[in-house]
């Protein structure tokens, strides 16, 4: 199902508005996923565990983690990975074929004109790759850098969000909007630390949550206010409660539903 609304995207000083085509997930209770990326997924404790613990609390019961898989190369790029080897499930020790894969590109992917290009071409080949396993596809928008980051720019998340919005319309498949989350916490908080205080791009414990709230509710359709998971009591109930509401009013904004 496709909802049709236009997106005005603001940043810095300027603004600019296109055409989108949101696309729901036909499957919002998938449990055999698939994450493809880099260090963003694999810091503090991988993405896709916190993800799981929080479907699992929603669903009401544990997932087979034989099947709920995350596939990282540091520092790497969409075109380092052969998607031919984790797609095939056997590979990874997997069961069962994935339901969903989610795409999240390298940091440095929306930084030029050819590398924008290059990020394109790479996702059409493994989205069809994904199709034709079956699987239905997402792309995880990734965050901008911040302070002290070297290559810090307050329009990086300008060519974040067209660069990720662009691919997915042109495949017709789900984004998920971590980039956009990140800015609108910023925006209201500036003072919250999503990154990690030293790099400037790696997420920090506060960061990966936030991402994890997004991506639960951009499966499921589902508002994360209602999870109680904070791992294992790390996160204190002031930011787990700033960060579901910055996710439940992020997916609903992008997607135009009502959660």
């Amino acid at each position: 199902m496709k909802l049709a609304l236009i997106l005005i995207l603001i940043y810095s000083n300027s603004m600019f508005a296109f055409n989108m085509s949101v696309n729901e997930l036909k499957n919002k209770s998938p449990e055999r996923v698939l994450y493809i990326g880099n260090s963003y997924l694999y810091y503090n404790d991988s993405l896709h565990n916190h993800v799981r613990r929080m479907l699992e609390e929603s669903y009401g019961y544990e997932f087979d983690r034989g099947n709920y898989k995350s596939v990282t190369i540091s520092g790497s790029r969409t075109s380092h990975h052969n998607i031919d080897y984790p797609l095939n499930h056997v590979n990874l020790g997997a069961e069962k074929p994935f339901e969903l894969v989610i795409l999240q590109g390298g940091s440095g992917e929306s930084n030029t004109i050819e590398e924008r290009k290059t990020f394109a071409k790479e996702t059409d080949i493994m989205i069809e790759k994904i199709h034709n396993k079956g699987a239905e596809a997402a792309l995880y928008m990734i965050h901008a850098y911040v302070e002290p980051h070297e290559d810090t720019n307050p329009n990086m998340i300008k060519d974040i969000k067209k660069m990720y919005i662009d691919a997915a319309n042109k495949n017709n498949i789900l984004v998920i909007p971590v980039g956009i989350a990140f800015e609108n916490a910023y925006m209201e908080k500036p003072k919250i630390q999503l990154h990690k205080h030293y790099d400037g791009t790696h997420p920090s414990l506060l960061g990966t949550y936030l991402a994890a709230a997004v991506v639960f509710s951009s499966i499921t359709q589902v508002s994360p206010k209602n999870i109680e998971y904070n791992y294992f009591d790390a996160i204190g109930d002031s930011d787990i409660e700033f960060l579901q509401k910055i996710a439940h009013e992020t997916v609903e904004d992008f997607y135009g539903i009502d959660l």
